[in-house]
């Protein structure tokens, strides 16, 4: 990386007439905005499928994407949808995302879609759509067949399955395949549409100058194509239940941890076969980003493991992890990797070892920098952070700046005022957002929200929870105006932080 900028913003969060952010004429339009503001990133999370609780954190699989974000009217000008298709939808909030009716009535017309491909619509497809599935089949093949499966389940998850099913024996995956061969076939086409438009959009972002940084989360999920699949990769006994789950300890966040509930890897056995699962998610990550931020990088070199079922993450144990061997057989496959550390959280030694043996950027957010006793000395000053750094006034796991400006303890504004003497409820996400500008760290990223000194009414997520309001902020059109852009770019030229 050189100097530059960039700003985070999840695609569920741009307008659009259906109710959630799709690859649509807004997306383009993002695009050209973060072109004019001078930026050269844009920070999205998973865009996998997600599930129960809409987090982008537990996806049904780290392969395929999500069907929401398919454009409708793009499928229109595919001569997939008809008007009738789409006319009579829900009257969507142009604020919030509803998932449960993007569920039912989206998934619908996709249902639509593929009926009327089926029948001979869209033709000109048929080639591109057998080359993918072709192509990716060895991920899409049980992806296809594990979404079919679990409708035809009443959507329960694969561990609460016939054990037959449960536990992948032949006869079984032949009788489903046959018996499910439509409905694996629409999982399928739903793919390859996403896929599709995707790959069309961000071919569009690579001509404005604009890179795609991806979030992939170091765990998947339990109820999830990769979990079901590879069942020898993770702590299941032998009716497919979990042993122990992912989770962190009591942290800044939440006082009795966050039991994320995600199945743990079999480290030994991923070694044994050369790390070959985590090449290929790898691999398929790239093809949906130009950078990747793995969250939670922490566990690479010891994860926080909880026996299970527990109630809270407070009674567990960290538990070492072959981040290095990991990395140097990702690097001999694939070679040297754009990959951001996030190394938030518990950060101890060999933690830090383990990103700066690989010269990996690591991340700060100035919101953590202005408290405690000994503060002069906190890592996230802007004195104090590094060049080889991605720094955040706040991330999608916090606050927004001025939310968390309005909560902030008093010696917390303080220490603020003596960078920031001029701030106020009227620009606080602003003037955070300028000095992360300001610092010596290679990228500095800014959530839309602080670029528009948004309160937490904006706030996207509220870690540890499963709040109504999380994963559904939307950005109304006018977000997006000339005079921000303009503003933007000014401060991002100030900071010499513009494309060269």
């Amino acid at each position: 990386m050189t100097r530059s900028s960039g700003v985070l913003l999840h695609l569920t969060s741009l307008p659009g007439p259906y109710g959630i952010g799709e690859f649509n004429e807004h997306a383009y339009a993002c695009v050209d905005w973060l072109a004019r503001a001078g930026q050269q990133y844009w920070q999205v999370m998973p865009l996998g499928p997600t599930g129960y609780g809409d987090s982008p954190y537990q996806s049904f699989s780290a392969f395929a994407g999500n069907p929401y974000l398919i454009s409708l009217d793009a499928l229109r000008r595919d001569g997939l949808l008809s008007d009738q298709d789409l006319s009579g939808h829900p009257d969507f909030d142009h604020d919030r995302v509803d998932f449960g009716v993007q569920y039912t009535w989206r998934n619908g017309v996709l249902r639509r879609a593929f009926e009327h491909f089926e029948a001979g619509a869209g033709a000109g497809l048929t080639g591109d759509f057998q080359a993918f599935c072709e192509a990716e089949a060895a991920w899409l093949d049980d992806y296809a067949l594990f979404m079919a499966l679990k409708d035809a389940h009443g959507g329960r998850a694969w561990n609460e399955w016939d054990r037959e099913i449960r536990t992948r024996q032949s006869a079984a995956m032949a009788a489903w395949r046959d018996k499910l061969e439509r409905e694996v076939r629409l999982y399928s086409f739903v793919q390859f549409l996403f896929f599709r438009q995707w790959n069309a959009l961000r071919a569009y972002a690579h001509q404005q100058g604009v890179q795609i940084i991806g979030d992939i989360p170091i765990f998947v999920a339990m109820d999830s194509a990769d979990a079901w699949a590879n069942p020898d990769q993770f702590y299941f006994d032998a009716e497919g239940q979990p042993s122990v789950v992912a989770g962190v300890p009591p942290d800044y966040f939440s006082a009795t941890g966050q039991l994320w509930g995600n199945p743990l890897y079999r480290w030994d056995v991923m070694q044994q076969q050369g790390f070959r699962w985590w090449i290929e998610r790898i691999q398929g990550s790239l093809k949906l980003y130009d950078v990747i931020r793995i969250d939670h990088f922490r566990g690479f070199a010891a994860y926080w493991e909880i026996p299970y079922p527990a109630e809270n993450a407070m009674n567990g144990q960290w538990v070492p992890a072959p981040g290095h061997a990991l990395f140097e057989a990702v690097r001999g496959a694939l070679g040297e990797l754009p990959i951001i550390a996030e190394d938030l959280g518990v950060v101890t030694p060999d933690v830090e070892a383990l990103r700066d043996d690989f010269g990996l950027p690591g991340m700060a957010v100035l919101q953590f920098a202005f408290g405690g006793n000994d503060w002069e000395k906190n890592a996230f000053l802007p004195e104090n952070l590094r060049l080889n750094q991605v720094v955040y006034p706040g991330t999608h796991d916090n606050d927004t700046s001025l939310g968390w400006w309005h909560k902030a303890q008093e010696h917390e504004r303080r220490h603020v005022m003596q960078y920031l003497p001029d701030a106020s409820d009227l620009n606080f996400g602003w003037r955070l957002t300028e000095l992360a500008w300001s610092t010596r760290c290679v990228l500095a990223v800014a959530q839309l929200q602080d670029l528009l000194n948004l309160g937490s009414e904006a706030r996207i997520n509220l870690p540890g929870s499963l709040g109504a309001h999380n994963w559904t902020w939307r950005a109304r059109p006018e977000a997006f105006s000339s005079e921000l852009a303009r503003d933007l770019r000014a401060l991002t030229e100030r900071h010499d932080r513009l494309p060269r």
